[in-house]
């Protein structure tokens, strides 16, 4: 029951924000503390940035920013990261507000587009913005779902170009997952956007127990209770409080003692596991037998489905084992629905998907993925087709799918909580090695465990695995350090863009505003406040140094000079002498005799093997000493150089591993070095020039002595604080050279985007060229290869399959970078154009390396086969069996293809090109790829 100051602060807060008040009546539960803030900030005219953990209830601040709009007769854009999750946003808000004033835009779709309301993915706003849309007329608000993804290295840069080129007048609604430099981001958005207020919180909304599963047995992570499962605990550990951080510290001690007792007797049993393996009746009878093993997917979803622990999220990251970990759960005989549940998954799959090809269906693998879902039993992750995720997506929801395995992609803003988490491995394959899951990516993961207003607890399990440290999964639980990275960089569409719109000037002084730009100035004041502290101090130390006959820093310049030229005349001296040296053992002979200058075998020596020359060591001789020891020398016993005073004949089958040869061998060369005595003859070789020949140091030391100061008393104390002084700079002028190469890096890199852009004549001066026109209009990686291919006419004369095999290098990206064979390409014309396009990509490659750029991605010829073959008319099940690609995948390249070949037909103008590319589109744009629900 509330107090009467709260019943009071609640009714202050509905006469000030009536629009809340409203706001809230639309739900039966009540708002959260931050949500309420940030409504009321947003209300109050303020931009907002909202950070906080998944499942928190984010979201409900942007579709208050909906209903702002609606109510004052304005228009909202609410923007996500993929299409799926614009998919799942469209449907809530036409479940709400209805069809008429809700609508979408994701690049496939354009439903109602001219709606108050339109869900959109973010580079669909950022086209919109740089060609001057219509569309953005009476824009006041904009949400930006899963701010966060300005740091996705391949498109993040599409956030902050939507964040920096729209009008002041939007008001922006910014909703992150929890990061630990939220505070920073505000300020950046305060910068560019102006009154932003931050709001954070970092309270799970349901408590969160952390597990570990070894074998068939479930064990608490933590031996008390788990710092994330208290109420109101944070999201995660780590934040920038130092008192918590000092309990945080000793979080790993909190760890389940039995965990750790079972980790050390698993290291201690298979420690031998990295030698080579032994034969069973090779290992010792008193052996002990592996009592922890990792569990088998089924044998974790029966337990999770006796323990009540389902419906759980099961993360692999790999699509081949989801696929797997379903197959295997079919063949235990695992069967988690009822019978009604079962009839009611049967009706939705048949509805959703009733437009598919009947033809296709059996490639698709429809049937087995019917006969899993009707068990409750689902696989989530890219390589599927969308209209199967989105099936799954929608019973898992409605709590018809009890388990469903998925990669990361499913962490990534689909609003598919679950009661549990599962983690198979805490590694993942990144495209080129086996990496650990940071902590940010295990608090996104395990976030989806706990559905708020439905489960008390959430639970996350982490499998045991081999080599397997409790204390480190206890760190990665407990840690909160995700920060936001900005992946900004520009690109040539962007900069062609930008200056056909603003001019260069203008441009740049726009990118300077990036968040990248930002971090990288931040990082730069704390350099600019040591470049104080020192200048400070310098200052001090120039009091110390004064002295009353004459500038002393003057005098202590000089003899630093005269210093540094001993230093690097000694230097020069011995470098000079070893060149001698080494070029005096080179010309030694097999029966030399030499005089070892240094080392442990110095003295007199019989050359056995002059050596092969190292370009590593130099030569190593082998020679014979007087203590009949046979040694191979290195340049290190060549301080200077040698020469032979003589000669001695090897007997031809002298063994240097026969002692009495040795002794004999050795006897001989004592009773001819006798007569030569200890020192021997004197050397030949020049004397190396000393100080005292070098008539300009002779001058600086005569300049010394003749300084005023050279007379002072306190001349040696002054000195060392002239030392102090000299050191002090030297860190100082290294201190401001970062600050130089850190302020204004994002315009130096604009500055020679422009320059390439220069050189090959898209932009004259401020303005485009019919040329630069062209890139405007082209998205891609590999925008420029494209705007070159269409000026040199590479496309002109090719045939509507023959296109489409020549676009797909231009789109396509293998999810695996080595592959050794060869791609199988169409004969003809379309290997003639991919020549001359292989031969643009590598001019502007070489452009791009004489201005210090590097944008240009290799092209990927592995789906110009499958394309042409598509575009051919050839069906859904050849083109896969001949391309090994999954059917999602192909699904996803194709829709990319029609985006590309969509834009080329734009930028080709009214020509020939243009009839063939919308040609490619209608050939493309068929069976499977034609088919979609609402979005793809």
């Amino acid at each position: 029951m509330s107090t009467p100051s709260e019943k009071y602060a609640t009714f202050r807060s509905d006469q000030e924000h009536p629009a809340v008040k409203e706001f809230r009546g639309h739900y039966d539960f009540e708002l959260d503390e931050f949500q309420l803030r940030a409504c009321a900030a947003l209300e109050d005219g303020h931009q907002v940035l909202v950070a906080a953990p998944t499942g928190s209830g984010k979201t409900l601040v942007g579709e208050f920013a909906v209903h702002l709009a609606l109510e004052r007769g304005q228009k909202c854009f609410y923007t996500t990261p993929i299409k799926a999750l614009s998919n799942q946003k469209y449907g809530d808000l036409v479940s709400r507000y209805g069809v008429d004033k809700v609508g979408l835009l994701t690049g496939d779709n354009s439903v109602n587009s001219e709606a108050p309301i339109v869900v959109m993915t973010t580079e669909v706003l950022r086209n919109m913005l740089y060609a001057g849309s219509q569309t953005l007329l009476g824009l006041s608000y904009v949400v930006m779902d899963e701010v966060h993804y300005l740091a996705d290295r391949s498109r993040g840069a599409v956030w902050e170009e939507v964040l920096i080129h729209l009008a002041d007048s939007v008001s922006v609604v910014s909703l992150s997952a929890t990061v630990s430099n939220a505070e920073e981001f505000g300020d950046w958005l305060e910068t560019v956007r102006g009154n932003t207020v931050v709001v954070l919180e970092e309270k799970r909304p349901v408590p969160l127990f952390q597990h570990v599963m070894v074998g068939k047995r479930l064990h608490d992570l933590f031996a008390g209770e788990a710092p994330t499962a208290r109420v109101g605990a944070p999201a995660s550990g780590k934040s920038g409080n130092p008192a918590k951080a000092a309990v945080q510290a000793d979080v790993r001690d909190l760890v389940n003692p039995q965990l750790v007792r079972i980790a050390r007797d698993d290291s201690r049993i298979f420690r031998d596991d990295s030698r080579k393996p032994r034969r069973r009746r090779d290992l010792p009878s008193n052996r002990p037998a592996r009592t922890h093993f990792t569990p088998y997917r089924s044998d974790v979803v029966e337990e999770l489905d006796a323990g009540a622990l389902l419906p759980a999220i099961f993360f692999i990251f790999s699509r081949k084992g989801c696929e797997d970990a379903v197959v295997q759960c079919l063949r235990s005989g695992l069967r988690l629905t009822k019978p009604s549940e079962r009839d009611e998954i049967k009706r939705v799959v048949a509805e959703r998907t009733a437009d598919l090809p009947d033809e296709d269906l059996g490639v698709l693998g429809y049937h087995d993925f019917a006969e899993a879902l009707s068990r409750g039993i689902a696989a989530h992750h890219a390589g599927m087709l969308a209209a199967f995720k989105e099936v799954v997506e929608e019973l898992f929801a409605r709590g018809l799918i009890k388990v469903v395995f998925a990669t990361e992609t499913l962490a990534l803003g689909i609003n598919m909580p679950a009661r549990t988490v599962v983690l198979e491995k805490l590694s993942k394959w990144n495209g080129e090695a086996h990496v650990d899951i940071t902590p940010g990516e295990y608090t996104q993961l395990t976030g989806r465990a706990g559905r708020r207003g439905i489960d008390v607890e959430g639970h996350a399990v982490v499998l045991w695995q081999p080599g397997f440290d409790p204390r480190a999964v206890a760190g990665l639980a407990s840690t909160r350090t995700y920060p936001l990275r900005s992946s900004f960089s520009p690109s040539y569409n962007m900069a062609v863009n930008l200056v056909r719109q603003v001019g260069r000037t203008r441009a740049r002084d726009m990118l300077e505003l990036s968040f990248a730009q930002f971090q990288s100035d931040q990082a730069v004041v704390g350099l600019a406040r040591q470049v104080q502290r020192n200048t400070e101090a310098l200052e001090g130390y120039k009091e110390s140094i004064e002295c009353h006959l004459g500038d002393f820093l003057e005098y202590a310049a000089l003899r630093r000079r005269i210093g540094e030229r001993e230093s690097s005349g000694s230097k020069r001296r011995k470098l000079d002498q070893r060149v001698e040296a080494q070029e005096s053992i080179e010309k030694l002979k097999t029966g030399d005799i030499i005089r070892i200058p240094a080392g442990r075998s110095a003295g007199w020596a019989l050359v056995l093997d002059p050596g092969m020359r190292s370009e590593r060591e130099g030569p190593r001789p082998t020679v014979l000493t007087l203590d009949r020891q046979v040694r191979k020398l290195s340049m290190v016993d060549f301080p200077s150089p040698v020469e032979a005073i003589g000669t001695l004949r090897i007997p031809r089958k002298f063994n240097p591993r026969n002692p009495q040869q040795r002794r004999e061998l050795a006897q001989v060369l004592r009773n001819r070095t006798d007569l030569l005595g200890e020192d021997g003859p004197p050397s030949r070789h020049r004397d190396v020039m000393s100080h005292a020949d070098d008539p300009e140091l002779q001058e600086m030391r005569a300049q010394l002595r003749a300084h005023p100061c050279h007379g002072c008393s306190d001349r040696e104390d002054h000195a060392r604080w002239a030392e102090r002084y000299f050191r002090l700079d030297r860190e100082n002028r290294d201190v401001q050279r970062k600050i130089e190469q850190r302020t204004n890096t994002i315009a130096r890199q604009f500055d020679r985007v422009c320059q390439v852009l220069d050189a090959l004549h898209y932009l004259d001066d401020d303005k485009t060229t019919e040329a630069g026109d062209r890139l405007a209009r082209i998205y891609t990686e590999l925008d420029l290869v494209a705007a070159e291919c269409l000026r040199q006419g590479v496309f002109d004369d090719l045939t509507v399959p023959e296109l489409a095999a020549c676009l797909a290098a231009l789109v396509y990206e293998s999810r695996s970078k080595d592959d050794p064979t060869s791609p199988r390409l169409p004969r003809g014309d379309v290997r003639q154009a991919l020549e001359r396009m292989g031969a643009i990509w590598r001019d502007l490659s070489a452009l791009e390396r004489d201005m210090r750029v590097d944008f240009l991605r290799s092209m990927d010829l592995n789906f110009c086969w499958p394309a042409f073959r598509w575009a051919s008319g050839a069906s859904l099940a050849e083109v896969l069996y001949e391309s090994d690609l999954a059917a999602g995948d192909f699904v996803r390249w194709v829709k990319q293809l029609i985006d590309l070949t969509e834009q080329i037909a734009d930028a080709a103008g009214p020509t020939p090109l243009r009839t063939t590319a919308r040609s490619v589109v209608d050939q493309i744009r068929r069976g499977v790829i034609s088919y979609a629900t609402v979005v793809d």
